[in-house]
């Protein structure tokens, strides 16, 4: 046999434009992967939910197998089977007050993240200038940099009621009128909840800037303390503007079903199905019938979820703070901790870095969510509580010995900060 030669091969340019060059000497992805490559054996990974100490609902696995086996379902229209979509609009009329119409107003995709591509593939053309709020969800960025648009940040203010800042949004539209807002609410990464008077002043300003917006709300229930979403798609006049995501992945850690949900204008949806069609055909299709019971039924559950989660919270937050020099607030949605590291001098991901060598946890990098992201890493505390215990004992002892080299002030008894 002739030797074998390799084939010369460059990714295609909207693959390398992927590899955010303002924050990063190289790609973003060799980036993410180059820090995955030096994880020690047994560590945990708090860039996600632990869906072994938090499962499914047990309806979950009993809908997906009484579907599978039924061979009439193996496959279903673009949009989803037409039960799921009934029901879906009906469970969305409950969780938002607004009613989607399930025949052209609601489609069901392979998990939210292929329906937030889906959507922005349907409405973003090359050299579009879109609206991305700072920081935000890590793909939002990618999939806009993928699609060709120009991107102008709107950054997300500081202190107890983070929220994009208005001034700035209300000036690029002035100046630039783009074409699109995307963000995520409540927050991911920072788990803020925008109070309601900031949603209804983007409401006003998308209304009068002929503004398309596109919202993720994946955690609007994990919320805590009373605290109550605004959705943006049921304020005046932005039901016609607004494509919302939803989805079951991370309240209910339904993530390994690959199932989403997007709803919005008819036109939008028509053209996310097209998008659909050639990406992924449909959603799985079995998979499709675990949210003919999603947002069903299940207050007393939530409530449990819940109050796990905010017993996590508050203790994560706690033992932080045993770092004087570390800035960590007690957010007030999702299950996700947004610790500020600026006063060490080095980057998040020379921080990052050592929190996997040396103590065992993979945290999500703040250059990953924008260039707001800086000094800052995310971490998922949505674990095993003994487990988790420990981790946050080794991280700390990380943080503690980066601080001493940096003269920082050293860590006071674990748990003493409320």
């Amino acid at each position: 046999m002739p030797p074998t030669r390799s084939v010369p091969f460059t990714p295609a340019k909207r693959v390398l434009e992927q590899g955010l060059p303002e924050r990063l000497e190289r790609g973003a992805r060799q980036a993410d992967r180059e820090l995955l490559d030096q994880a020690p054996a047994g560590f945990i990974d708090t860039t996600h939910f632990d869906t072994r100490r938090f499962p499914p609902p047990e309806w979950a696995l009993q809908s997906f197998d009484q579907a599978a086996h039924d061979g009439t379902l193996a496959y279903s229209p673009y949009r989803g089977h037409p039960a799921v979509l009934e029901t879906v609009a009906r469970a969305l009329l409950t969780l938002t007050g607004e009613q989607f119409d399930p025949r052209s107003e609601v489609i069901v995709t392979p998990g939210t993240q292929a329906g937030l591509f889906g959507a922005l593939s349907a409405m973003v053309n090359p050299g579009d200038k879109v609206l991305l709020v700072d920081p935000d969800y890590l793909f939002s960025e990618r999939i806009l940099r993928f699609l060709g648009a120009e991107i102008r940040s709107v950054p997300l203010t500081t202190g107890a009621e983070s929220a994009p800042d208005l001034a700035v949004l209300e000036r690029t539209l002035q100046q630039e009128r783009p074409r699109l807002l995307v963000f995520s609410h409540p927050n991911n990464p920072t788990g803020a909840l925008y109070p309601a008077a900031v949603i209804a002043r983007i409401a006003e300003l998308a209304v009068r800037h002929e503004l398309w917006v596109v919202v993720d709300e994946l955690y609007a229930r994990l919320l805590y303390d009373g605290h109550t979403l605004t959705h943006l798609a049921a304020l005046p006049g932005m039901r016609e503007r607004t494509v919302t995501l939803f989805g079951p992945s991370k309240t209910e850690s339904l993530s390994g079903y690959r199932i989403g949900v997007v709803a919005g204008p008819a036109p939008v949806i028509a053209a996310l199905e097209d998008v659909q069609s050639i990406a992924s055909l449909r959603a799985p299709a079995y998979s499709q019938h675990v949210l003919s019971r999603w947002l069903t039924d299940d207050h007393q559950w939530l409530a449990a979820r819940l109050r796990e989660f905010d017993q996590l919270r508050r203790f994560t937050v706690s033992a932080l703070r045993a770092l004087p020099w570390l800035r960590v607030e007690l957010p007030p949605a999702t299950a996700y901790l947004w610790p500020d590291v600026g006063a060490l001098g080095q980057s998040d991901t020379v921080v990052a870095t050592a929190l996997l060598r040396e103590a065992g946890v993979l945290v999500s990098p703040g250059y990953q969510f924008g260039a707001g992201g800086r000094h800052h890493f995310r971490l998922c505390y949505a674990r095993d509580e003994r487990e988790w215990s420990a981790a946050l004992d080794r991280m700390i002892d990380v943080l503690d010995r980066l601080a001493r080299t940096a003269g920082l002030a050293a860590a006071t008894r674990r748990g003493a900060a409320q």
